[in-house]
């Protein structure tokens, strides 16, 4: 996994990866309670062809977890600037779960940055999302979080985690729920959290939509990539996607989870590239007189 890198963004430290040379640039994005950690089986094999830029979005990981504005439209406003730092002019954006939901903001607000929009397990295109997620979005739940993620537990739990490994069982979607998980007992990566969460979620369900915003991206190419068996966002809001836009790319991983990327990381490294190339050459073709 490549190293991190860091730069300061208005006042914040910003945590970042930052592989490859390709012409093409990617943007990945991750999802809640997560950090650019979650990429880190597709990052490898992507940054071959690609420019792989992968941040810590702030609140998130190693970047800076300041008492802010963790809203859709605040994080699409810092993608861009952290492109602009990085002197990217545009990329193929792809975001996972919250992060998609933060690509389709920053598509609407910064459309000429984006060559292609991918979303996987993304949120932002329904109102179902799991109970726990809803849960805790509740008023109160900041004084729940300390005794649902206690320093003891994750302690033990790690340990748990690190003697399945060494005996070779392993459980990629587990790893990553246990790491999403694990990293609330850091109190200042909770207030982060509970602000991103309540954002766009509350007792009912997920509260922001882009479905009837999807028409604005009309001269983007989209490809949702969804496993069957996702527990978190379902399925169902992936197809919901592409009634509202037929001509977008969808791909239903059977037996797969929320994670897509790492649990077959293979495969969605295989439709990005396809996703790409397919879509470079249709932008290169003549058109008709």
């Amino acid at each position: 996994m490549s190293e991190l890198n860091y730069l300061e963004l208005h006042g914040d430290r910003v945590a970042y990866r930052d592989v490859g040379a390709g012409d093409e640039a990617l943007l990945l994005i991750h999802g809640m309670a997560g950090s650019s950690e979650t990429w880190r089986a597709v990052i490898p094999q992507l940054s071959r062809r690609y420019r792989v830029i992968a941040p810590d979005l702030l609140g998130h990981g190693q970047s800076d977890k300041p008492r802010g504005d963790y809203s859709l439209g605040a994080f699409a406003v810092w993608l861009r600037d952290l492109l602009d730092e990085l002197d990217v002019s545009n990329a193929t954006i792809v975001g996972q779960s919250l992060g998609g939901g933060v690509a389709m903001q920053f598509v609407y607000q910064h459309p000429e940055y984006c060559r292609r929009l991918v979303l996987i397990s993304s949120g932002g295109l329904g109102p179902d999302v799991g109970w726990t997620l809803r849960l805790l979005s509740a008023p109160g739940s900041e004084f729940l979080l300390p005794v649902l993620a206690p320093r003891p537990v994750l302690t033990v739990g790690n340990k748990l985690r690190g003697w399945f490994s060494s005996a070779g069982i392993q459980s990629p979607r587990g790893a990553e729920m246990w790491s999403a998980y694990s990293s609330l007992a850091d109190a200042q990566t909770r207030q982060a959290f509970l602000r991103t969460l309540r954002s766009v979620v509350d007792y009912r369900g997920q509260a922001v939509s882009a479905l009837n915003r999807l028409h604005v991206a009309a001269q983007v190419p989209i490809m949702a990539i969804w496993g069957d068996r996702d527990g978190i966002i379902p399925v169902s809001h992936a197809y919901a996607a592409h009634e509202a836009r037929p001509e977008c790319r969808l791909e239903v991983l059977e037996g797969v989870g929320h994670f897509p990327h790492v649990e077959r990381p293979s495969d969605v490294v295989d439709l990005l590239d396809d996703f790409i190339v397919s879509t470079a050459q249709r932008d290169e073709a003549p058109r008709p007189s």
